[in-house]
């Protein structure tokens, strides 16, 4: 896939440019659906599903887009269709767990019922915290586990230092990729761009432990504690005194006995994050960018896209969710609203029934008539966002989910939303 460096911009300048006129462009809809610019380049969810060699599929997308539903949607068709899958979301939303019939989702994976066919799915939610403590407890003995779990500083970067979300994800891909307890794992990310920061952990944990800070507060336990800090030179000496003062001494304190505590396992730290970070470009691990047809959507799909080729990750397409259609394609917006405002003339009658009758229908039909140019002009406004994003990315497959007329809540609803992503 060859994309270039403006491609990001083009897409926003290009999307932005879908503001003007929604009415104008119907001829152009039409043109489009004549010489369909999808037509040869649609994705095959299913063999991408079906095929053995995928491992891990990743779903990635901005806020507000069904991200959540497609990842659910995907787990639940692959497992009928004979694959043993796990959902891992790392979405603070409970959708997730609501669409499949579950009262809970936690650290654990649970067996979803209902699920046909020979496959199994199961669903799972990260627990940041819990994910952590298990990294602890795996790789340093009972007493070194006790001190770094019992450490203050520790509990609070365990529950929600800014980043440690992201790595425990990369963490907790890495230990069912590693349990081999199934044939697919479905990554459901964060909405908005922190989707992507997952990528990020190797080299923010390195950039961390290999920073400044951590040499100096971890220098005073190397050297024998409070009593060596004499040995230590004075500008370091004024340097952690102010860190004292910024941030009290029993802080200071706390953090330097962490970090002494967790000296030892920062290698393995950092080894694990790289391993997970090369599986994510490996053959067999498949992103998938959920966007909807609206502009703000399909920037962020831009800017996914780049960023998923700058890593040279393996993306599988575009899922363009939420489409909308009509029946009447051939009811243009013009003629509707014309056909409308003929209706709503004072001029008009109808012989052939009462006033009142006649008057009731017309305010019916008129409507009707206007709600159908509505959804026409919408129609066209997505049409041209979709066309405008095609035509910067050519060589993104893309498949279209028409939009359902509610909410999915069980697994009929994420049964038929699997059955539109393959819909042709």
């Amino acid at each position: 896939m060859s994309t270039s460096p403006k491609k990001s911009e083009q897409a926003e300048a290009g999307s932005a440019a879908t503001e003007r006129d929604p009415g104008e462009p119907t001829r152009k809809a039409g043109h489009s659906q004549r010489h369909d610019p999808l037509a040869a380049r649609q994705l095959d969810v299913d063999a991408l599903i079906d095929d053995p060699e995928t491992a891990i599929v990743v779903c990635c997308g901005s806020g507000g887009v069904g991200k959540t539903t497609t990842a659910a949607a995907l787990g639940l068709r692959a497992a009928e269709r004979g694959r043993k899958v796990v959902v891992l979301t790392i979405d603070p939303a409970r959708r997730l767990a609501q669409s499949m019939g579950l009262t809970e989702l936690d650290n654990t994976p649970r067996v979803v019922k209902g699920v046909g066919g020979s496959g199994e799915l199961q669903a799972m939610m990260l627990d940041m915290k819990r994910t952590f403590d298990e990294v602890v407890l795996a790789h340093a003995d009972p007493e070194r586990a006790r001190q770094i779990m019992d450490n203050p500083f520790y509990q609070s970067l365990s529950s929600g230092f800014a980043g440690t979300q992201e790595y425990m994800a990369m963490e907790k891909l890495g230990q069912l990729q590693a349990e081999g307890s199934w044939d697919l794992i479905i990554v459901d990310t964060p909405p908005s761009r922190s989707a992507l920061d997952f990528l990020d952990a190797p080299n923010r944990l390195g950039s961390f432990l290999d920073g400044r800070l951590i040499r100096i507060l971890m220098a005073p336990a190397k050297v024998g504690g409070r009593s060596a800090m004499k040995f230590l030179n004075v500008g370091m000496t004024m340097f952690t005194g102010i860190l004292g003062k910024v941030l009290g001494a029993n802080v200071l304190q706390d953090v330097s006995t962490f970090v002494t505590a967790m000296d030892s396992m920062f290698g393995g730290f950092r080894e694990r994050a790289d391993r997970t970070y090369r599986l994510l470009q490996a053959p067999g691990t498949a992103f998938l960018v959920v966007a909807a047809p609206e502009r703000d959507a399909l920037r962020e799909a831009a800017y996914f896209v780049d960023r998923l080729e700058k890593d040279q990750m393996p993306l599988a397409g575009l899922v363009l969710n939420r489409v909308h259609s009509t029946g009447a394609p051939q009811l243009t917006a013009e003629r509707a609203l014309a056909a409308a405002e003929t209706l709503e003339s004072p001029e008009q009658e109808d012989s052939t029934t009462s006033p009142e009758n006649s008057a009731e229908t017309e305010v019916l039909a008129a409507g009707l008539l206007r709600l159908h140019a509505e959804r026409m002009q919408r129609i066209t406004r997505e049409r041209r966002m979709r066309d405008r994003f095609v035509s910067i990315y050519p060589d993104v497959p893309v498949v279209e989910v028409p939009a359902l007329a509610g909410d999915v809540h069980d697994l009929e609803g994420l049964r038929e939303i699997g059955e539109r992503l393959n819909r042709r």
